[in-house]
């Protein structure tokens, strides 16, 4: 009985192929590997073997000849540049991924009720096919401070003027000696009170002919116009005869009015009355007070012009690359969740519509949650890609503010070829961006694993 027992609970004997067998499983093998061995050994060439090196090279000095060991890696997190580097890489990986999966769940979404989904999603998709370097042109051109070159400035100008309009002559100024004086708010004053019942001619200059206004008239007849009793005249010209000749402080023929300049006559300090020029440059106060009057010609007839958002400056360089980089990958992210949108059970759908929720509810509570696994995996991808990103940073953001928007990548690149010539310093970069994508590569992998499982 004993003897019984143990025979049952022995293993089973291995199972021993014969010849033909072994050497066919064992050819199997040899032509597999000869199959994976190109592919290994590009691997090996261009992935392990500059890892290696790249350690191994983060240990020596600029020249590669004198060992330091870790100073290196000292040195890198003690440099501002570097330190500036980490924190707009940071700024990348928080918020880049996280605006691209809000928005890419967000269109997905959308997409499914939009009668042309297939064009609406090519559409979106197509700056996928934009090289990096092409996008990074087009933006730096979008960018650009100058609105007469960039669209997102003369967008900004033209809606700033429509609200709040503009200065009529922003390049335009008084001569000296000629009974204007430049006060500290900007504005123009005369410098002798003038009493009701008399005039004044305000000449101005620095107002190129081309850019007068089309209704502007000579403001000869204008000046010679006596002021009626009990009334406050004159008249704001162009102190500039096109071709030479005239005289200066004097209105020549020639001379033309500034129509739209806003006046004011000021009296102890408080404006008495308000005027706006016709299209020869006269005005009238009436109904004044008898005494002197100054009269001022507001700063906001000269202010500068609006001249957009410095969208590449030190202050928004980041964001307004990150802006590009949402542009070429919203896309991506939104067909990928869209893929998982499709695979979603419709009845579950349907049976949460029947019981009374909402689109919202539907949305939060069932849509998000079940579209929980692919959303990760579009979120981790992109914190790897945005580790990595290069080619936008380097192209958008100008020379001054390089510096300021700077991310690992460029750093490494920087320090290594762009001028620092300290490879080794490069090196230790590179170690360490290689060891902040390595833990998302992993987590991907096993995501990846799992849902295979």
């Amino acid at each position: 009985m004993t003897a019984t027992l143990v025979k049952e609970t022995n293993p089973p004997p291995p199972v021993t192929l014969p010849g033909p067998a072994r050497r066919l499983r064992r050819r199997g093998r040899i032509v597999a590997l000869l199959f994976v061995l190109p592919a290994l050994l590009l691997l090996g060439a261009l992935v392990v073997y500059p890892v290696l090196f790249s350690v191994g090279r983060s240990f020596f000095d600029a020249s590669g000849t004198r060992f330091v060991g870790g100073d290196n890696y000292t040195e890198m997190f003690r440099d501002p540049a570097t330190l500036k580097a980490v924190r707009n890489t940071a700024i990348w990986v928080v918020v880049a991924p996280a605006l691209l999966t809000g928005l890419g769940l967000i269109l997905a979404v959308l997409v499914e009720k939009v009668r042309w989904a297939t064009a609406f999603k090519l559409l979106l998709f197509m700056p996928m096919a934009v090289s990096f370097l092409a996008a990074g042109i087009i933006f730096r051109l979008a960018y650009d401070e100058d609105p007469d070159k960039g669209v997102l400035n003369a967008a900004a100008v033209s809606l700033h003027d429509a609200v709040k309009g503009t200065s009529p002559y922003p390049t335009a100024r008084a001569r000296e000696g000629q009974g204007l004086d430049l006060a500290a708010d900007g504005s123009y004053r005369t410098g002798d009170g003038v009493s009701p019942g008399e005039s004044v001619t305000l000449g101005l200059v620095g107002v190129p002919p081309a850019d007068l206004p089309a209704g502007a008239e000579p403001a000869h007849r204008a000046a010679a116009r006596p002021a009626a009793p009990g009334e406050l005249s004159g008249v704001v010209y162009l102190d500039f005869t096109r071709g030479g000749g005239g005289e200066e402080g004097v209105v020549d023929p020639r001379e033309s009015g500034l129509p739209g300049v806003r006046v004011e006559a000021v009296r102890d300090g408080r404006t008495a009355a308000t005027a706006t020029t016709a299209s020869d440059g006269s005005f009238r106060f009436a109904d004044l007070d008898r005494g002197p009057y100054e009269v001022r010609l507001l700063a906001s007839n000269f202010a500068a012009p609006y001249e957009g958002i410095s969208w590449l400056g030190p202050v928004l360089v980041t964001p307004a690359i990150i802006g590009a980089y949402l542009w070429i990958w919203t896309g991506f992210a939104m067909v990928l969740i869209g893929a998982g949108l499709a695979t979603l059970p419709r009845d579950a759908l349907e049976a949460a519509r029947m019981d009374g929720a909402n689109e919202w509810q539907i949305f939060r509570r069932i849509t998000v949650p079940l579209l929980a696994p692919v959303l990760t995996v579009v979120f981790v991808t992109l914190v790897i890609n945005v580790m990595k990103v290069f080619d936008l940073v380097y192209i958008i953001a100008p020379g001054p503010v390089q510096e300021d928007a700077t991310v690992l990548a460029t750093q490494m690149w920087l320090v290594s070829f762009g001028g620092g010539n300290d490879q080794g310093l490069g090196s230790a970069l590179g170690v360490l961006l290689l060891l902040l994508v390595v833990p998302a590569m992993v987590f991907n992998l096993r995501r990846f694993r799992r849902s295979q499982r």
